[in-house]
């Protein structure tokens, strides 16, 4: 049963004020949700042990990540890197390496710079403030109130998507997220709960599972929120209608024609696979994959082969269709046929490529190396595709 913390019609938060939650309200709010979490909470691998270092990983891992995507990912990098000095003295290859399948790798590196800083200037230590941890590398406002609320219990405010749908729809407040006004409102209304509440971590943690749960984002289950009774969403009829659905940005569509290249060894081991490393900045920087062309359209085959330095068509694998943030992005493989690589020059293929960073690496052994989903996914079937064909 919800608890009812106070009336849907009286006393509240209305749509048309900018009032917060008194004292009074924001205890009311977050006992009934602390009751609630204390019986609903999902058993989560960071949620096993309470530290700083786990909290910071995870939190890294969670960006734009489905929960499910990183529970696997962060017991495999917990297993490698058990506390911050090692993550620290470990090597950037190694750790994107872990990351493989998390994508968004720009928050490994952050991670990773961030557990050098704390290794060079905080002894070692895990700052426990909301206002050191935001000196760390990567760690914004959201991810410092999460840490220094639920693991060191600092009454530091949180809002994420789901603290400020949550938000959004107690108060059937308009808005959407990434507005100026609206923003500030979830951040001042975090901040008056954080401030008033017995236990400020539990309760903001209980306010992101509710939002991650019940109060989801196309059918909120309404039935089982503990504070539907109080709920103007709720009374309104269409709590899904708030808050409004954010503007995105207008999507762009890059073509990557890619070349796989695969040779076999003297031994028997598996074949190996030619890289490049992608450049410093920009999408998947640093990582590695095979060669490719990218451009705003589709390359004719004669000028992909022309722009590779090939002496004939390679042969068409298959199409990936990969989105990004801002980017739909459409992968056309190939890779060369026996007699091309007969005659293949890694030279000029390099050359005509822009001169990148190389390696030639064994495909069973990439789990190594730093490379996006798609690109691993082509190269595994390139291999198997080239292993039954010869």
């Amino acid at each position: 049963m919800p608890v009812e913390i106070m009336s849907a019609q009286e006393d509240i938060i209305s749509p048309s004020e900018e009032s917060l939650l008194d004292p009074r309200r924001a205890r009311s709010f977050g006992d009934a949700l602390s009751l609630w979490f204390k019986q609903a909470a999902r058993d989560l691998p960071w949620r096993r042990q309470r530290d700083g270092y786990r909290a910071l990983v995870s939190e890294a891992m969670l960006q734009q990540t489905q929960v499910d995507r990183v529970k696997e990912p962060f017991e495999r990098f917990m297993a490698r890197f058990p506390d911050v000095l090692s993550l620290a003295d470990g090597s950037e290859e190694d750790v994107m390496a872990l990351w493989q399948g998390l994508g968004y790798y720009r928050r490994a590196r952050l991670l990773h710079a961030a557990a050098r800083v704390i290794r060079d200037q905080h002894q070692g230590v895990v700052p426990q403030d909301a206002a050191t941890l935001l000196t760390l590398p990567g760690v914004g406002r959201y991810t410092a109130g999460a840490i220094a609320s639920i693991v060191f219990g600092e009454r530091a405010p949180i809002v994420d998507g789901n603290v400020a749908r949550v938000f959004a729809r107690f108060a059937a407040r308009s808005g959407r997220p990434g507005e100026r006004d609206f923003d500030a409102w979830c951040w001042a209304l975090a901040s008056s709960v954080a401030s008033n509440v017995s236990d400020p971590g539990v309760v903001n943690e209980a306010i992101m599972e509710l939002g991650a749960t019940v109060c989801r984002k196309h059918d909120p289950d309404c039935a089982h929120c503990p504070v539907r009774e109080a709920c103007l969403g709720h009374a309104s009829g269409k709590p899904a209608s708030y808050p409004e659905v954010r503007v995105r940005a207008t999507r762009t569509t890059i073509h990557h024609h890619v070349l796989v290249c695969f040779r076999t060894t003297t031994s028997a081991g598996a074949p190996e696979v030619l890289l490049v490393q992608r450049p410093e900045k920009g999408l998947w920087a640093r990582m590695w994959q095979p060669p490719s062309l990218e451009s705003k359209k589709k390359l004719a085959r004669r000028t992909v082969r022309s722009r590779f330095g090939l002496s004939r068509d390679p042969l068409e694998l298959q199409r990936i269709e990969h989105r990004t943030t801002h980017r739909d992005i459409i992968f056309h493989v190939t890779r060369p046929d026996a007699v091309l690589m007969t005659a293949f020059s890694e030279t000029d293929l390099l050359t005509a490529v822009g001169s990148p960073a190389f390696r030639w690496y064994p495909s069973d052994r990439l789990d190594e190396l730093g490379l996006s989903n798609p690109h691993r996914r082509m190269i595994d079937f390139a291999v198997s595709e080239g292993t039954e064909q010869s």
